[in-house]
């Protein structure tokens, strides 16, 4: 049973979470000077890193494929094309054992089940996080690094990119400003369908430039098959390794909504999907939350869809067939539809009552995503995208997964971590860690 002594108990003890060694402190460099930066994971998503980190101190690259590894070390960076002299790695914990007296900050690109270990550890090291999304692979995951990074006072930041850009904050504007009167519902979708289907059979041997074990980390051991690295992330589909769409793209399409109705944690969840698959994600998901009130809205309903589902408005209000993935919000005055981009926002219904936001009320347009961050651990200010707000976002996310694998309703103790009414709930809300992958092993 997972309680809250439990939780709470995790936290301290079972792999070291909050033991910090290093004396680093967001605010202790002035604006001008550079931060020492570390790059975990260094291609794919990871090589969209290396030039942000290269505006600072670039002194280690760690990547379990050394083919990554040496094109990252081997590129020159920067409008001065300066070449890396740091040090590279395979294993981020032999980068920490050697270098943590040196990094200030660390950029986490790797698969989904990599990123709390590696970000943890950092953490624990008193160093600031930038982690791509979904931040952590469980729900227990996302509240303890939130916790932690709470505790040790570090600049933090999820890779949600799009975060940062303008028109992703008129949308939040418009609906805090009652464009469409009180929401009372917000529905997001992906119509991206991942494919089904086993765990892949032993097939071949890893390349020499892999160290397989390495990428399997703290998942439990599975036989190497060259399928796991093919395009679009073919390993995400794989309950030991990714979270389906509600945990890649839901950490983009969500967050309009988690934003833009200040959303928090749900008092219930609901989902339903293809047929229950003991190795891979549903090929089609639909999620339902429900939120209490605040102190500016009531309460609200929040549905996902994904893998062709979308939610089922009058064709009047918007063409959803045309749309492949957006996100709507239904007001008792209107309807307020936005493309993935929000590039693009459509209004319908009764705007006599909207009233521009004053100036003091508009976000202001940001520095850049990464800049955010590096600002921050400077001591700049926080970040929109900490892990306090993006913590409590992939939670709300992946809490659906528990719900459809329960295959129940659950209501939902935000403050304990638990499912009142589903006790088997526990079995998926956190998992076992392989031997040697706990934060101090």
């Amino acid at each position: 049973m997972l309680t809250r002594r439990h939780f709470l108990q995790g936290t301290a003890t079972a792999a070291g979470l909050l033991v910090l060694t290093s004396t680093f402190k967001a605010g202790a460099y002035a604006a001008n000077e550079k931060l020492n930066v570390a790059c975990i994971g260094v291609g794919g998503r990871g090589g969209a890193h290396l030039e942000p980190a290269a505006t600072e101190n670039l002194v280690a690259l760690c990547d379990v494929d050394s083919r990554h590894l040496g094109g990252a070390a081997g590129k020159k960076y920067g409008p001065e094309k300066k070449p890396f002299t740091g040090k590279t790695f395979n294993d981020y914990r032999k980068m920490f054992d050697e270098m943590a007296k040196e990094i200030d900050t660390v950029f986490v690109a790797t698969p989904d089940h990599t990123h709390f270990p590696a970000a943890m550890r950092a953490i624990g090291l008193g160093k600031n996080v930038y982690c791509e999304k979904p931040l952590t692979h469980d729900v227990w995951e996302a509240r303890i690094i939130r916790e932690a990074a709470a505790k040790a006072k570090v600049a933090t930041q999820m890779g949600t990119q799009i975060h940062a850009e303008d028109n992703f904050r008129r949308v939040v504007e418009l609906i805090r400003a009652g464009a469409i009167g009180t929401v009372k519902s917000a529905h997001v979708w992906c119509s991206r369908m991942p494919e089904g289907g086993s765990y892949f059979p032993a097939e071949g041997t890893p390349p020499s430039t892999l160290n397989y074990d390495l990428w399997i980390g703290p998942a439990p051991e599975h036989p190497y098959n060259p399928k796991y690295f093919g395009g679009c992330l073919a390993w995400n589909r794989f309950w030991d390794f990714g979270s389906g769409q509600i945990g890649d793209m839901g950490s983009h399409l969500m967050d309009l909504a988690y934003w833009a109705l200040d959303l928090r944690f749900p008092t219930s969840c609901k989902a339903e999907g293809t047929p229950l698959n003991p190795d891979t994600c549903p090929q089609w998901l639909s999620a339902k939350w429900q939120h209490p009130k605040n102190d500016w809205r009531p309460a609200v309903e929040v549905t996902w869809y994904d893998g062709g589902k979308k939610p089922g408005m009058p064709s009047e209000i918007f063409n959803r067939d045309k749309m492949f993935q957006g996100n709507l919000f239904a007001g008792d005055k209107g309807y307020l539809v936005a493309d993935y981009g929000y590039r693009d926002v459509l209004l319908r219904g009764d705007m006599t009552q909207y009233k521009a936001p004053k100036p003091e009320d508009l976000i202001p347009p940001s520095k850049g995503h990464h800049q955010e961050w590096i600002l921050a651990a400077k001591g700049d200010k926080k970040t929109l995208c900490n892990f306090d707000y993006s913590g409590a976002l992939i939670e709300h996310n992946l809490l659906a997964l528990v719900a459809y694998r329960v295959g129940k309703p659950l209501e939902w103790d935000a403050a304990n971590l638990k499912a009142t009414n589903a006790p088997e709930a526990d079995a998926f809300i956190t998992k076992k860690y392989r031997q040697g992958w706990t934060l101090n092993g």
